[in-house]
């Protein structure tokens, strides 16, 4: 990823926001096989986020901690995941206000 905690707070965003519209916009197809079936993407979905999000958010901060830049690196990983906290934190405020309308 980038140096810039902001672009990678929000590419963790647009990442998330693609697994979402995935998962709604996915057609469904019921049939016995899902018993089975479901666990293993959903488990599977699961290991691939946790990868993605892992290069989104230590990749950079891992490369400056191995050039001796320790105090860049916790900074910049403190700041991705400061600044996609507010992203969420905001995103809670905005559905907590809509649903109170």
């Amino acid at each position: 990823m980038t140096k810039n905690p902001i672009y990678n707070a929000i590419a963790a965003l647009l990442y998330i926001i693609a697994i979402v519209l995935g998962i709604t916009y996915m057609p469904t197809i019921r049939t016995s096989i899902d018993d089975f079936i479901m666990p293993i993407i959903m488990l599977s979905l699961l290991t691939l986020s946790v990868a993605v999000m892992a290069y989104i958010f230590g990749y950079q901060p891992l490369i400056l901690f191995l050039d001796n830049k320790k105090k860049e690196a916790v900074s910049l990983f403190l700041k991705t995941v400061g600044i996609f906290g507010a992203i969420t934190l905001g995103i809670v405020i905005m559905y907590l206000l809509i649903i109170s309308l």
